[in-house]
This record gives C-alpha cells, sequence and structure tokens, in this order.
C-alpha cells in the first residue's frame, strides 16, 4: 500500500475498508500448502512416536516431550480446515479440506465438525457473555487463564454446555452424541492401556500430553487474543499483540485481529497480511500491541 499512514486518517470508513479488502485478498484464494503437510503429519508421527516409545525404542520422558509438543501443534492446521480456506464447498480442494479436518481432529478428542460448529459460533457472537462459546477462556491475567482452563475441563464446567448450546443453536444435536463418543473412545483407550500393564505410558504418552496441550491451545489460541477486557464490535473484539516465546510457539496468535476481520486469509499468511494492514487498523483505533 502506497497511502502514507498520515493520510488514512482522511479517509472515510468505506474507503478504509476497500483498502484493507484489497490487502486481504493478495493472501486468500490460495491452498496453504505447508499448513496441509504440517496437519498431515502430525497424526502419523504421533503414533510412530507412541509406539516406538512402547517398544522402548527411546525413553519414556523424550516420547512424553514429542506426544506434547504435537497435540500442541494440532489444532492451528485444522482451525484453517474449519474455516474452508484449504478448500471451499464446491471446489477442487473441498475433499482436501474436510479430509484435513477430520484427519487432525481425532487427535483433539473432539469431531472435526464440534469444533467447526462452536468456532464459527465464537467469530458470530466474539465477547458476547451469553452466546460466544469460548467465553470461558476469559480471565483477567495469565495465570487465572490458566487455572481457569484447568476448572473448564472438570465434568461440570460451564466451558462443555457453551458448546452443547452452540450446537444446539445450530441444530446439530447429532454432534452432541458423537462428541461424547470421542471422549468414551478417549477413556476406553486409557483404560485399555492400564488394564494391559501400560498405566504409566497412557498418563505419560496420552493424558498428560493432552491436558498440557490443551492449556496451551485455549491459552494462546483463544484467551490471549481476547482477554483482558476485549469488547464486542468488529475492530475491537480482538487485538494485535507480541509473545515473549514469538511466533510459531505462539501459533501467529499476534495477528489474530486480521483473522477476526478476514477468516479466509491462512494463518501463516496473517503476519505478513497485518504488517500490510497496520496503518488501516492504527487508523481505525485498532488497539494493537505491535
Amino acid at each position: 500500500m502506497n497511502t502514507h499512514p498520515a493520510d488514512l486518517t482522511q479517509l472515510s470508513s468505506a474507503e478504509l475498508t476497500r483498502l484493507e479488502r484489497d490487502i486481504a485478498r493478495k493472501y486468500a484464494g490460495k491452498v496453504p500448502w505447508e499448513t496441509v503437510i504440517w496437519g498431515l503429519a502430525i497424526p502419523p508421527v504421533w503414533v510412530a512416536n507412541f509406539i516406538v516409545t512402547i517398544m522402548g525404542l527411546w525413553p519414556l520422558w523424550a516420547g512424553f516431550l514429542a506426544s506434547t509438543v504435537l497435540l500442541m501443534f494440532t489444532y492451528a492446521p485444522n482451525h484453517d480446515a474449519q474455516h474452508d480456506i484449504i478448500g471451499r464447498p464446491g471446489t477442487r480442494w473441498r475433499g482436501l479440506n474436510e479430509f484435513l479436518g477430520h484427519w487432525t481432529s481425532w487427535l483433539l478428542v473432539l469431531p472435526f465438525n464440534t469444533l467447526r460448529v462452536t468456532h464459527l459460533d465464537h467469530h458470530r457472537h466474539t465477547n458476547d457473555e451469553h452466546l460466544d462459546s469460548d467465553i470461558t477462556t476469559h480471565a483477567p491475567n495469565a495465570f487465572a487463564a490458566v487455572w481457569e482452563s484447568i476448572l473448564q475441563r472438570q465434568p461440570h464446567g460451564k466451558r462443555a454446555q457453551d458448546y452443547r448450546a452452540s450446537l444446539e443453536r445450530a441444530g446439530r444435536e447429532d454432534l452432541v452424541k458423537l462428541t461424547a463418543l470421542y471422549k468414551l473412545g478417549f477413556f476406553i483407550a486409557l483404560f485399555t492401556l492400564a488394564w494391559n500393564g501400560l498405566a504409566i505410558e497412557a498418563l505419560l504418552l496420552i493424558w498428560l500430553p493432552y491436558q498440557l496441550a490443551m492449556t496451551y491451545i485455549i491459552f494462546f489460541l483463544s484467551w490471549a487474543p481476547h482477554s483482558p477486557g476485549m469488547s464486542q464490535g468488529k475492530y475491537r473484539d480482538t487485538k494485535s499483540w507480541k509473545s515473549v516465546l514469538g511466533d510459531p510457539l505462539s501459533m501467529w496468535m499476534g495477528y489474530h485481529v486480521v483473522h477476526h476481520l478476514h477468516p479466509y486469509i491462512p494463518l501463516l499468511k496473517t503476519k505478513p497480511a497485518y504488517w500490510e494492514m497496520r496503518p488501516i487498523l492504527e487508523a481505525r483505533g485498532v488497539k494493537l500491541g505491535m
């Protein structure tokens, strides 16, 4: 964009919108093959890690670390599929989009369509106390956010109730039952391993990595972009921010404001889109942390 940031304050909202959309289109419309490869690779690598650890081919602590990191990085490619970024309905790569979503969702112990319905509900009702399916991730600080994410995974956590309400509003009661089956399968797998003398392996290769990964995912992909103190409104419900861990370890969520404005932009393209779009966002008074 050649317009100097100082000139943007003189433009109307419609003119700013046109400039913003022109930038967004530059980064959309192509299959994000890096994300596709990333998503396709994680499940078989996770299974291979489980097998070689069980066979004693490398130490349990290494298997634990590998399992945790792999699960931490599982959600991001699934998220692109939720937004039909890999292939929209009726397009050449639609099958790949749906396959990648289902291929990665079992590691998250949630059906792909449950993730999609509830996440799109979050986009429609961001920061709405009653309708945002992710409202329970809000917290006043990072420590409170981690603790709240743990509490919400307990049997009577409100987060599960909000997900169920989201599915029911969408007329997808069938997904409530399917989600329960995924959870049941998870616990059956843990019980079966324990019954066969692999309780420690079940703990350190499945249960604990999953819990740590979910805490990480909820923190970086939900709490950090939307808390604390974010309000409702297209340019007020999320923000940009700088992570001390860098972009890859925070899943590029520092540029989440771009994702909410233009959810068809692939995750890995939100950073360049943000820096090109930043003067426009600044002119609109968006909360910018970098």
